[in-house]
């Protein structure tokens, strides 16, 4: 069953990383990011019944990370491989259901699958700054050990 996450996972950001137009020479790249993501979202929420949202965060943060590091060995933007990465992550389906439970006039669970939407979204964008805060003051550490 994790084999199949990872390869569908692998995929779908390898296949947004084409659909935004990133170079070739990355999109394998691209891929290795949403699968380690999604890997993390995996192993923390189904293995070991850690709740989406910290495992959504946990996982967003690795991605950023390992677009940093990607970003500083191959060249290229960091935006090429965080976007790319973070496609999986991104909880379109619980939009989508929580838009069609309010067009069935289902508004109590419209509004839960809402919050849960927003507070996944809002977990994927503080997983993304907090490993940029990391990042700056490591980067600030390591030039002050230089001096």
């Amino acid at each position: 069953m994790l084999i199949e996450h990872l390869i569908t996972s692998f995929i779908s950001s390898a296949g947004f990383g084409i659909i935004f137009n990133v170079p070739r020479k990355t999109l394998l790249q691209c891929g290795f990011v949403g699968m380690a993501g999604w890997c993390v979202y995996i192993t923390l929420s189904l293995f070991m019944g850690i709740d989406v949202i910290p495992a959504t965060l946990a996982a967003a943060f690795l991605v950023a990370v390992v677009s940093q590091l990607f970003a500083r060995m191959y060249k290229v933007p960091i935006i090429v491989y965080s976007v790319a990465g973070i496609i999986p992550l991104v909880p379109g389906g619980m939009a989508y259901d929580a838009m069609r439970k309010m067009v069935e006039n289902n508004y109590t669970l419209a509004i839960e699958l809402t919050i849960k939407a927003f507070m996944l979204s809002g977990s994927i964008a503080i997983g993304l700054v907090f490993s940029e805060v990391v990042n700056q003051i490591i980067t600030k550490y390591q030039a002050r050990a230089r001096y």
